[in-house]
């Protein structure tokens, strides 16, 4: 990236209106190497594909990075609600979709937040609310976490790569219910204030991750 240039957009995704509070001003985050939009896509994975798909085709937003973020469920006995999740990789039924920068930005967010567990691995999709034996049977399939939104996220985003080495894309996400802590309603009991308060948190990660994402490769 040339010195006073600003680098490729990022584009930020979540899918509801309490994480689009939580993640509140980009200023607030601090500076990012290029231009930042964070998107309210709408719950599920068709509003999200088309919210993401929209948002890619606009003018400037070519070459954009993507970052898909928001709550999910933690599927591992053990996970407590405010801890983070950052994907290897997401999957739903069309197929899986390989993050980038997995072990940085998993630093990164360990430095921002320190005393929050960090997981890292699969991010599982679904078209619902998942509760009970499902958690078990996705947990076998390899998963640590399920959302509605990331892998049609970064499934939409891998759509507008023109490359296999194009813009990166990654889904971090706090787990504000899990085996042990099932929650009813978002924001109404302890774990979802809590995982409310993490996310507050995580914007200058992602531009962390934005930046390196940047630097030439070796």
């Amino acid at each position: 990236m040339p010195p006073g240039r600003p680098g490729p957009p990022l584009l930020v995704a979540c899918a509801l209106g309490i994480e689009r509070l939580a993640l509140g001003p980009v200023e607030r985050a601090g500076p990012s190497p290029g231009p930042v939009t964070v998107i309210r896509t709408g719950m599920g994975p068709r509003a999200a594909e088309r919210a993401v798909d929209r948002a890619l085709a606009r003018p400037g937003m070519a070459g954009a990075a993507v970052v898909a973020t928001g709550f999910c469920a933690g599927l591992v006995p053990g996970m407590h609600p405010g801890d983070l999740v950052v994907a290897e990789a997401t999957r739903d039924p069309r197929g899986t979709v390989r993050c980038a920068g997995t072990g940085p930005l998993a630093g990164a967010l360990a430095r921002l937040l320190p005393g929050r567990t960090v997981h890292t691995g699969l991010l599982t999709g679904s078209d619902h609310v998942v509760r009970g034996h499902e958690r078990a049977e996705l947990r076998a399939e390899g998963a640590i976490a399920v959302d509605m939104e990331s892998a049609a996220t970064l499934w939409a985003a891998d759509r507008h790569r023109k490359t296999a080495d194009g813009p990166p894309v990654a889904a971090v996400r706090v787990i504000v219910d899990a085996p042990e802590h099932e929650l009813v309603r978002i924001g109404t009991v302890r774990g979802g204030i809590s995982a409310f308060r993490v996310l507050r948190a995580v914007l200058p990660a992602f531009f962390d991750w934005h930046h390196s994402s940047l630097l030439p490769r070796r």
